[in-house]
């Protein structure tokens, strides 16, 4: 929401509070309204997903203590903010494998007095700190503590050892170590259950059995006591406390084997869907060959800065984002866009970090730092879409954290009940026992996560960026498309192909005026303009006060001293509202629209004196190659109804419609009519996609449900702007997205009914004695394998497919 206008008497400050106390979004909402009716305050956010508010304000009119205390005020509390983000750190954690050890580790750790927040995210296996100041002496020792305490292990990035580099078999894995043994054990004890033995070496064989491969387990139980945690290791260590002191150490030890057996398989299953990050951070090389001074020395990428000159060897990996100095290659970019087949490669071309080089060597200039590269920007917005939540799994994580108490609190009474009714205590405490397993929403918790990670994932493999869980859902239930025409049905590199100067007007004169205008824009028509002139040696004059007229054209003063013009550059619409006459060539508009080109229009006249027509340049875009069997594609994937939006003439759009086969044509939009287009659709259809290069693109981007820009080859704007990209030109991608996107939620909807169908059917049965508790945690832990491995379907999907 944004406040009324407010009269500024300084720079505007903008202030991030986080804010404790919101449980729902009817809260964000009040605090928000409440703080944009503020004397001082531009625009308040506050977003209930991250538990905070983004304040713009004028700090001569309000202070952050006085927004802090009004918040206070609405009986809210604000936490201590924290340093800029750039100051955070980045761990990564073993052992986790559900929701409740995320939670547990990321309590234990924002408790610390060192650390301001701590961010955990599930799918990718790494923790976010960022702390309470930057030159704390004890920070790493004290959050490494925390993580031990709460049974799990963390490596700072940048440090040796890192989780994902797996150097000995799993087996040697010390929590599998524990697993295997206490396996063995209770198998033993059970088989010396089955002998003459007598019953004390069987008891003795489980109690061992229970301690070794308990002690995991009881780490996190009780990290996760700490911070008041009903968690599935909490419910386990009572059931396995339970059942020791009614004397079934035999139950208890089952209970300890099969819940670390399956974690053990949980944990190597999910490594799967953390494979495609991890696999992205191993990309690029960790040093570099580079010139300076004359010299070639090695030096690590992460000290690369602008302008070095990097040397790359045939079958080496590219350092940094640059351009090619010296050398020609092919070079395989499928890691960065998913195109399978090598890129040619030559003087001038742009290469990404972490891309293979072929046969030839490469001297290319370092254009970004490896902060800065195009991989490390997929790993970051791969990372927060990961570490992004779902509706469906908001929904799941609400019913869990209602679930479990109701049926600890059934499994009480029912424990109780029973007991004074038939005087059996012990029968029923051991039903109670089998109720706190089932009551473990583990395979329920993790249903939903693990299947968008996995497809987030497995799109970045086929060279789509998803920017999150809610994205990935919202694409599955879209059933209308709309496209930008320039740079996205057409390859946006379009070319002059007819110059028309009125009587009295040259073409050079024409050609030079139009380049004038043109060299101060970024729209691809206008570098058609001044690509024809450089090739024609027209000379450009110098232009002065440019003015973008977006989805119109543009305006200019050309020249120097006594002879400047005003100048105007852009579409028939444009001209008609300046009020400038073209008649004299409308048969020529008629003509060059019925080509499906798109017409410039020429006007100039002294300064701030009347506009003349001085004639008309004809611009061609040539379609994508196959952009009418990806539009068809695109309709195989459920699609049913395929827009073009553009702003060039009613002509040129019927034209670019017949040769790519949409529905529909809505022409001569501005970009702020693009957006109300998206709206209007929005009510006819419902949930609308558009897909654009960022070139006018960007309200229509934002005003989608979801956004997809033309990824590398769209501007920074529409990256921003986009919920995905296709980091290649193809849109192919689009329809592998839709697909991926409506498969992973059928696969979401088949986890979700397997969890909640086997809680139904194990609480009946366990209430009624028919269930003991090695099968009860046999099927709980099966159930939670089942969903991440049918989650993990997600990430073996072909790249044809």
């Amino acid at each position: 929401m944004i406040a009324a206008p407010i009269e500024l008497s300084t720079v505007p400050t903008t202030s991030t509070f986080p804010i404790d106390g919101m449980d729902c979004g009817a809260c964000a909402a009040t605090i928000e309204v409440s703080l944009n009716r503020l004397p001082g305050v531009v625009e308040a956010t506050v977003s209930f997903g991250a538990g905070s508010a983004r304040v713009d304000f004028d700090p001569a009119q309000v202070s952050e203590e006085q927004l802090a205390n009004h918040i206070h005020s609405l009986g809210y509390s604000v936490a201590d903010r924290a340093p800029t983000p750039s100051h955070s750190l980045l761990f990564d954690i073993t052992g986790m494998d559900c929701g409740d050890c995320a939670r547990t580790v990321e309590r234990m750790v924002s408790a610390l007095p060192e650390v301001a927040s701590a961010t955990v995210n599930l799918g990718s296996a790494t923790m976010a700190v960022v702390p309470r100041s930057i030159n704390s002496p004890d920070l790493m020792t004290a959050v490494n503590g925390a993580v031990d305490r709460a049974g799990y292990h963390a490596v700072a990035r940048g440090q040796p050892g890192l989780p994902g580099q797996r150097t000995m078999p799993w087996w040697r894995d010390r929590r599998s170590a524990l697993t295997i043994t206490a396996a063995f054990l209770w198998i033993f004890g059970l088989t010396l259950g089955l002998t003459r033995a007598p019953e004390l070496f069987a008891s003795s064989a489980h109690a061992i059995a229970i301690l070794i491969g308990g002690l995991p387990i009881a780490r996190a139980a009780l990290g996760a006591a700490r911070v008041r945690r009903l968690d599935m290791n909490v419910l386990m260590s009572v059931a396995v406390i339970g059942a020791v002191l009614i004397g079934d150490w035999s139950e208890a030890a089952a209970v300890v084997v099969l819940f670390a057996t399956g974690g053990t398989l949980q944990s190597l299953t999910l490594a799967r869907t953390r494979g495609a990050i991890r696999a992205l951070m191993t990309l690029a090389p960790p040093e570099a060959s580079v010139t300076r001074g004359g010299v070639e020395i090695t030096t690590p990428v992460a000290s690369l800065v602008v302008g070095d000159l990097a040397r790359v060897l045939p079958g080496g990996r590219i350092p940094a984002d640059g351009r090619i100095l010296e050398g020609a290659s092919t070079v395989d970019e499928s890691a960065i866009t998913g195109e399978s087949l090598p890129v040619d490669k030559n003087l001038g071309a742009e290469v990404f970090a972490g891309t293979l080089n072929g046969a030839g060597t490469l001297l290319l200039e370092v254009s970004r730092t490896a902060a800065d590269s195009t991989l490390a920007k997929i790993v970051h917005l791969v990372e927060e879409a990961q570490a992004s939540r779902a509706p469906s799994q908001a929904l799941v994580d609400r019913f869990a954290v209602i679930y479990t108490p109701l049926v600890i609190a059934g499994a009480l009474v029912m424990a109780i009940t029973g007991a004074l009714v038939t005087g059996e205590p012990r029968e029923w405490v051991y039903r109670a026992l089998v109720l706190l397993v089932i009551a473990c929403p583990c395979a329920l918790v993790i249903s939903t996560p693990v299947a968008i990670v996995a497809a987030i994932g497995t799109a970045t493999r086929l060279g789509v960026l998803i920017k999150g869980g809610a994205a990935l859902e919202s694409l599955g239930r879209t059933r209308v498309v709309a496209f930008d025409k320039t740079g996205t049905l057409t390859l946006g590199r379009p070319a002059v192909v007819q110059i028309l100067p009125i009587a009295g007007t040259s073409e050079p004169t024409l050609l030079q005026l139009a380049a004038a205008v043109e060299q101060l824009s970024e729209h691809p028509l206008a570098r058609a303009v001044v690509a024809r002139a450089l090739h024609d040696t027209v000379a450009i004059p110098a232009a002065t006060t440019f003015t973008a007229l977006p989805g119109r054209g543009a305006r200019a003063r050309v020249g120097q001293e006594q002879d400047v013009r005003d100048v105007v550059v852009g579409s028939p619409r444009l001209l008609a509202e300046l009020g400038i006459a073209t008649g004299t060539i409308s048969k020529a508009l008629d003509t060059i629209a019925s080509a499906g080109q798109t017409p410039l229009l020429v006007a100039a006249g002294p300064v701030d004196g009347p506009l003349s027509l001085m004639g008309l340049i004809a611009v061609s875009d040539t379609p994508r190659p196959g952009v009418g069997a990806s539009i068809e594609r695109i309709r195989r994937a459920g699609i049913q109804r395929i827009v073009v939006l553009t702003g060039d003439s009613h002509a040129v759009g019927a034209a670019v419609g017949r040769i790519t086969g949409v529905d529909d044509v809505q022409a001569e939009l501005l970009p702020s009519e693009k957006a109300e287009a998206i709206t209007s659709l929005r009510a006819k259809f419902g949930q609308v996609v558009m897909v654009g290069d960022g070139i006018n693109d960007a309200p229509a981007l934002a005003t989608a449900d979801v956004g997809i820009a033309m990824g590398l080859a769209g501007s920074d704007i529409a990256l921003e702007a986009a919920d995905l990209a296709l980091m290649r030109d193809d849109l192919g991608g689009i329809a592998a997205a839709l697909s991926l996107s409506r498969r992973t939620t059928a696969i979401i909807r088949q986890n979700v009914t397997i969890s909640l169908a086997v809680k139904v059917v194990a609480l009946v049965l366990g209430a009624t004695g028919f269930v003991n508790l090695w099968v009860a945690v046999a099927a709980d832990m099966g159930t939670s394998l089942l969903v991440t491995l049918n989650g993990i379907r997600l990430a073996n999907i072909p790249a044809s497919d």
